[in-house]
C-alpha cells in the first residue's frame, strides 16, 4: 500500500521487492538505492539510461541562446546547459492510456 497519495516512493519500491522477492526491508531499500545510484551516475557521466519496456532518460546539450524576459521584453543570454527528458516506451504509453 502506498503511503503518499498519488506518489510512488523509494519506500514503496523497496516494499514491493520485500514482498515479491523475500529480501529484508533493509536489503530491499539498499537494492532500490543501488539501482537509482547506478542510473544517476550514468546520467552524470553523460550516458542515456534505457529501461526496456518502460522508457529512456535522454540527455541533450543545449547551446547558448538569446531569450527574452516575457514581462519586460528585455533580451538576455541563456547559458549552455544539459537537460534531461524522459521518453516513455510504447508499452508504457499503452498501459497509461488504458489506465485513464
Amino acid at each position: 500500500m502506498m503511503r503518499s497519495v498519488g506518489t510512488l516512493t523509494r519506500a514503496d519500491l523497496a516494499e514491493t521487492i520485500n514482498r515479491k522477492m523475500g529480501f529484508s526491508r533493509a536489503e530491499s531499500l539498499d537494492m532500490v538505492e543501488a539501482i537509482l545510484d547506478k542510473m544517476a551516475t550514468a546520467l552524470e557521466k553523460g550516458e542515456n539510461v534505457k529501461v526496456s519496456g518502460f522508457g529512456s532518460f535522454v540527455l541533450r546539450d543545449k547551446k547558448e541562446r538569446i531569450g527574452r524576459n516575457p514581462k519586460t521584453g528585455v533580451e538576455v543570454p541563456i547559458t549552455p546547459r544539459r537537460v534531461m527528458t524522459f521518453r516513455a516506451s510504447q508499452l508504457l504509453k499503452e498501459r497509461v492510456a488504458k489506465g485513464a
